[in-house]
């Protein structure tokens, strides 16, 4: 049964549709504009095979670098969404369509001209996001293999924070804003400690995780429990991991504009404090 009727036929891999109770839609997929003409029908099957933007400001952004992106490209970008899409299995914010697609083109773009970006966050994304890292990884072979590029490693975590931001449906800004922040977090920690963590330690990852669910936490408004016996014992028995906590404490404030309870510095003296003592 048919439901669309095409608008405009972009190129062979985008369509402007109609739907009586949709209205415009944005319609994504590859080869869905195939043979198609300005007032025909699409069958409602052919649903399954491609993306609906149906935000009208995330339709004109897709629109707006169209002419800029070969058709080839879009059907590479395409099929990494797709990719992205199966592996997840579930929601997407739609807005990764414009991101995503924006910020391969220019990936692409910026390596012809040998002006690859490199990525500050990049251990620090791949311990805090392994699920995403592990598909972005998947969709930087899979352009490089169609577009017959090498994208440099930290790609994988460029696009393992726009998977991330889609699937937590948040702002990417505020996606890197938590990202650089655990990233000056260590570096506090390594200054404070005179000490170089291995990025590739199971101590760094625990670190890491620790530092993750506590911004997590303090963003959601979480309270944990405050063991105020333990509390005592740490101030008096780890002083400089206890000020260092509430050093971290205050920067996470400060970022994140939220209170942070006393709780947090109580466990994140613990974990401080076992960093310290390996590395003694």
């Amino acid at each position: 049964m048919a439901n669309y009727k095409v608008k405009k036929v972009l190129n062979n891999n985008v369509i402007i549709g109609v739907h009586p109770n949709e209205g415009e839609v944005v319609l994504i997929g590859k080869g869905v504009g195939f043979g198609q003409k300005t007032g025909s029908y699409i069958e409602s099957d052919i649903a399954e095979k491609v993306f609906f933007l149906k935000n009208e400001k995330e339709q004109e952004q897709f629109k707006k670098l169209l002419p800029y992106l070969e058709d080839e490209m879009l059907q590479v970008i395409i099929s990494a969404i797709e990719l992205i899409r199966e592996r997840t299995n579930t929601f997407l914010n739609e807005h990764i369509h414009v991101a995503l697609t924006d910020h391969i083109m220019f990936a692409i773009h910026r390596l012809m001209r040998g002006l690859a970006i490199k990525n500050p966050f990049l251990m620090e994304t791949k311990v805090l996001y392994p699920f995403e890292y592990e598909i972005a990884r998947e969709v930087v072979e899979l352009i490089n293999d169609a577009a017959n590029v090498k994208l440099p490693e930290g790609e994988i975590g460029f696009i393992a924070l726009h998977i991330h931001s889609a699937m937590v449906n948040k702002e990417l800004m505020e996606v890197n804003q938590h990202s650089k922040l655990v990233s000056n977090l260590v570096r506090i920690i390594e200054e404070n400690f005179e000490i170089i963590i291995d990025k590739e330690s199971i101590d760094y990852m625990r670190l890491v995780r620790h530092l993750r669910y506590t911004i997590e936490r303090v963003v959601r408004g979480e309270k944990v429990s405050e063991p105020e016996k333990i509390a005592l014992l740490l101030k008096e028995e780890y002083p400089l991991c206890y000020n260092l906590s509430w050093k971290l404490i205050k920067m996470m404030q400060q970022t994140l504009q939220k209170p942070v309870y006393d709780a947090e510095a109580v466990y994140l003296t613990m974990h401080l404090q076992r960093i310290q003592k390996k590395f003694k």
